[in-house]
């Protein structure tokens, strides 16, 4: 079933869709490097789609926001292109659509994010936005549930940016994303970044350049499209089932195994 889409819609056909729809999702990406062989809008691309392969399984309980393409990618900066939000910025913009869409009588929102760098702020803006606005505001990663999947296939230790498996992700959602030529390791540097991780003691700020020379973590050259459809399904399923137990919804679309 065809999603709603916010920005495909007329006001009336918006009007209809309102009759039944219990949830607005808005995809959330980034605008930033992502090494040699992935374009800089990945993140914000693959939250939308993520976003819509959830609506056509939501529906017609679920409604899709405009993308918030840019987020929090302070530490991508010093790779030209890049271009980040304050943490704030974010939350205030999240604040003004949550407050037009309660408007006409949505008062539950998921925060569909593609970037981890906006995870601290989305935590932020969940609690802080569903007390002020007397609304529910849930927020995930659009793959992190994908456990399975990642298990069976992701091999480097620290992988997650331009890597095997959000290279697999754009490939099977979003191919033009990649520059399938120009695939590439990480090119690791030593350095204190290592001590500051989560999982450590003490966390804190680094620069990813101070990581990674080439911008990327993880191996992209062991990509491939089916990776790619195993961790999108089992996200999708994860998902599909968290939110239709959360707002009790009458007819899930649970896809068979």
């Amino acid at each position: 079933m065809k999603p709603y889409l916010l920005t495909e819609m007329t006001h009336s056909e918006v009007r209809d869709a309102l009759e039944t729809v219990k949830l607005a999702i808005i995809p959330i990406g980034a605008h930033e490097q992502h090494g040699p062989h992935m374009v800089e809008s990945c993140d914000a691309v693959l939250a939308t789609e993520m976003a819509k392969k959830l609506g056509e399984r939501l529906h017609p309980y679920a409604l899709i926001s405009p993308t918030i393409n840019m987020g929090v990618s302070h530490h991508h900066l010093n790779f030209p292109g890049t271009i980040s939000l304050e943490p704030s910025t974010l939350i205030a913009i999240l604040r003004d659509m949550v407050k037009s869409l309660k408007k006409h009588e949505i008062t539950n929102f998921l925060l569909l994010n593609a970037h981890g760098g906006n995870q601290a702020t989305l935590n932020v803006a969940s609690i802080t936005l569903s007390s002020d606005l007397g609304v529910k505001v849930y927020y995930a990663k659009t793959t992190a549930s994908a456990k399975k999947a990642m298990e069976k296939h992701i091999q480097s230790p620290i992988f997650g940016h331009s890597c095997e498996r959000e290279v697999s992700e754009a490939l099977y959602l979003a191919p033009h994303l990649v520059r399938t030529d120009l695939l590439v390791k990480a090119d690791w540097k030593q350095g204190d970044w290592k001590k500051l991780r989560p999982g450590n003691a003490v966390q804190g700020p680094y620069q990813y350049e101070e990581m990674t020379a080439n911008g990327c973590i993880g191996d992209a050259t062991r990509s491939s499209v089916k990776i790619g459809r195993e961790i999108v399904d089992e996200a999708l399923d994860e998902l599909e089932q968290a939110l239709t137990e959360l707002l009790k919804l009458k007819s899930p679309t649970m896809s068979s195994p």
